[in-house]
């Protein structure tokens, strides 16, 4: 994210300290995997019956990967000697990048991890300690060790372990990297073994990425690597041994010079060290790799305007092709751990370059796209990396990874069928389990205006901060001024968003607006002029009639008040969408492997067959607006048997679905634990559901949504999202009561994004 100005960097620096602060202390956790609830299951996981498995791994120490966690287990190791750009902070100040990267292999490839910070810098005690704890581990990813340490530190136990180990800081910038420059060259029309390269940095991962470059077929005579000093060439004297491998013999010593008819540079050292001028001194089609982050070498908007024809990457997320090693890491360990590899050697890291290359050619998925809010990505100058929110590289780069291991024979576990093998990958990560980030990665390539009632309490205003700060939306508070500003000071959030209150004065002239507007919509229906002047000062009448007017792109209320007197405004004011009779809502369940949504939880009580057909449509449409194909179970406590009324009914409207809408994926009248249970599908062959679980459910009465969807948030295992009103034409939601800061975010994003569909609609 990008950071506005000193009060914007003072609040997420607080921000930082808060989320780490938060119980339960940490990014990550480790939880049982086994039943634990009973004597037996305690005397099985412990004494006495631990001791079989230890006794047969005695016997067989490979069999440690059959009866424990080691082979999903990777170590986390740094001695905090250079973490990030903050360089040696020491072990115990690193911990927190270490969970973090924790996290990341958790989130993207499902594996766990212990993170390990060492106190210790000499490297030979270092590698003996990592030696001794090894035995632990299915994998080592070292982590923020400086070099030239890390080389040496590396290749030791590289040699005398027998798990897969990588620097991530060095192998995987240049695995990401050499895939972009493969397909940058393409772009180019450049052949690899012809091109002038330019690397400016010699550290750990400048050498890792020029070795990876020539194993691609660079040739070592064409490369001119610069460190702090200037061009490492042959008049240096006091290099280190990873430098002395890339001496040029050439009287060239400053970057500069360096640059003058060079094709690619490469750069992996600080920001704004290449000037327009020396861009422009290199060769046709220029590749520029501006890998320094926070600041790129160059900037990116600055070297497109200075050379129309450079084809350019940078480590940002907000430029186009981004060199982010989470493109790599993840799986490179996932593959090696599913083949119980003793190593990962070049042909694994080769295999890697090529599949996340070969992955940017091919055709973007819908997903993909809408995660960027892009009509369309097709490779080219703007798209030659895959993106991060790709769920295709989970199975591309694993399973070449895989391969690549089996065939140099250091596979310890050979896949047999590498299509099980894809089905395995994505199961274990739900195909989904990216939809928050990619909603809210959406929201910010075009926030809109979302107004936020109750501005008075701590959620909400938390919210509407991270709102701002993440660039998602352009929140507006509404609410009693004077009180929301002492509620920001009394809770230390400094925010500059406007503050619209329906009693202050500089209102005067929306407040007659809205009233007269209101009074034109319901002076039919009870309401005369002065109830419509006395509504117009409430907030609940106030918000809906600022979004009906344009004044605001989204709404969000609720939170204080109970659900249907919020909602009385918004249906008064906001019109509903053509054929629609009865507005819904739909939930969105975010669960570990994937969302589901449970419609109607919380407006129409007692649903008709026809009512029923209309909220499977709506729901339809509202699902495929997150990249999600919807598969609808109408449920009920019947399995196809149509007995009861309630069965009779939800079986009628499955009937219409089925004739009106014959592509719909959509079928019952079923119960939920089988409509969420492939195997008990199986037993329905003439569903159209398949053998694939329903991800929609559509309950036959409030009662049993709602219920069912208050029980999952109180149990606290998945997080909730909504209510998610549907059938409205403009986009207004309803918040639980006491939503969560989270639950306030997730909403307004939607809203943001129902605001952005709505605004590509008007223009097509």
């Amino acid at each position: 994210m990008a950071i506005k100005n000193n009060r914007d960097q003072k609040n997420f620096n607080r921000a930082a300290l808060e989320y780490h602060m938060s119980e339960p202390k940490g990014k990550i956790e480790v939880i049982p995997s086994k039943p634990h609830s009973t004597a037996r299951d305690l005397s099985l996981a412990y004494s006495p019956g631990v001791a079989i498995p230890c006794l047969e791994i005695e016997k067989e120490p490979k069999k440690a990967y059959d009866y424990t966690g080691k082979g999903n287990l990777v170590a986390v190791i740094s001695n905090g000697t250079a973490v990030l750009g903050l360089g040696d902070i020491g072990a115990e100040a690193s911990k927190p990048v270490m969970e973090g990267k924790g996290l990341l292999f958790k989130i993207f490839a499902d594996i766990n991890v212990f993170d390990i910070e060492i106190n210790e810098k000499d490297p030979e005690k270092f590698i003996d300690i990592v030696k001794g704890i090894a035995p632990t581990f299915g994998g080592i990813n070292l982590e923020d060790i400086k070099a030239p340490e890390a080389f040496y530190i590396e290749q030791r136990l590289k040699d005398e372990l027998d798990i897969p180990l990588m620097h991530d800081d060095q192998h995987g910038t240049a695995i990401i990297s050499a895939a972009a420059l493969i397909n940058a060259l393409e772009l180019a029309g450049k052949k690899i073994d012809e091109v002038k390269v330019v690397v400016n940095g010699a550290g750990a991962a400048a050498i890792a990425c020029t070795k990876l470059y020539i194993e691609l077929g660079l040739n070592r005579k064409n490369i001119l690597m610069c460190d702090s000093k200037g061009v490492i060439n042959h008049k240096r004297e006091n290099l280190t041994p990873e430098k002395i491998d890339f001496v040029a013999h050439t009287d060239f010593v400053t970057l500069e010079e360096a640059l003058k008819d060079a094709d690619v540079f490469v750069g992996l050292s600080k920001g704004n060290v290449m000037t327009p001028a020396m861009l422009l001194s290199m060769a046709e089609n220029p590749i520029v790799f501006g890998l320094a982050n926070p600041d790129p070498e160059i900037e990116y908007n600055l070297a497109m305007e200075t050379r129309k024809d450079t084809i350019m990457a940078t480590g940002r997320s907000d430029y186009p092709n981004q060199v982010n090693n989470v493109l790599g890491f993840p799986y490179i360990f996932r593959g090696a751990l599913d083949v119980q590899a003793s190593a990962i050697n070049e042909a694994m890291k080769l295999a890697a370059v090529h599949a996340i290359a070969d992955l940017a050619k091919e055709p973007v998925p819908e997903a993909v796209i809408l995660a960027y809010n892009l009509t369309s990505l097709t490779f080219g100058r703007a798209y030659f990396i895959p993106k991060p929110f790709d769920n295709r590289l989970l199975t591309r780069v694993s399973i070449a990874v895989a391969k690549a291991a089996m065939q140099s024979g250091i596979a310890g576990k050979p896949i047999t069928d590498f299509d099980e093998y894809e089905n395995v990958l994505l199961d274990r990560m739900g195909r989904d389990e990216k939809l928050i980030r990619m909603m809210q990665n959406r929201a910010r390539s075009n926030p809109k205006r979302i107004t936020l009632g109750n501005a008075e309490e701590y959620n909400v205003l938390k919210a509407a901060q991270i709102l701002y700060e993440e660039g998602i939306a352009f929140p507006i508070l509404l609410g009693e001024k004077k009180f929301i500003k002492e509620q920001m000071k009394k809770f230390g959030i400094e925010l500059n968003v406007p503050i619209v209150d329906p009693m202050d004065d500089d209102q005067e002239q929306n407040r007659i607006k809205y009233r007269e507007t209101l009074w034109k919509m319901r002076q039919r229906k009870g309401v005369n002029e002065y109830k419509a002047k006395r509504f117009v000062r409430q907030r609940d009448y106030f918000g809906p009639l600022m979004l009906h007017h344009g004044d605001t792109d989204g709404l969000i209320v609720g939170f204080s008040k109970n659900y249907s007197s919020v909602l009385k405004p918004v249906l008064e004011i906001i019109e509903r969408e053509k054929g629609v009779d009865k507005v819904s809502s739909m939930m969105m369940i975010m669960t570990d492997k994937k969302p589901m949504f449970f419609a109607d939880a919380s407006i129409i009580q007692n649903p008709t067959t026809d009512d029923l057909v209309n909220i499977a449509r709506m729901c339809e449409i509202s699902v495929k607006t997150f990249a999600i194909e919807p598969r609808i179970a109408m449920l009920s406590f019947e399995n196809f048997a149509a007995i009861s009324d309630t069965s009779k009914k939800v079986a009628n409207a499955v009937a219409i679905l089925h004739e009106k809408y014959p592509k719909m994926i959509v079928d019952g009248e079923i119960q939920p634990d089988f409509a969420m249970n492939g195997d008990h599908l199986s037993d329905y062959p003439f569903s159209k559901l398949g053998n694939t679980p329903a991800n929609v459910f559509v309950f036959p009465n409030l009662e049993s949504a709602n219920l069912s969807y208050k029980i999952i948030r109180g149990m606290k295992v998945a997080q909730i999202v909504g209510p998610i009103l549907m059938g409205l034409k403009k986009p207004v939601h309803v918040l639980q009561m006491r939503a969560s800061v989270d639950e306030i975010v997730n909403l307004a994003t939607i809203a943001v994004l129902d605001a952005q569909r709505r605004e590509a609609g008007k223009s097509n």
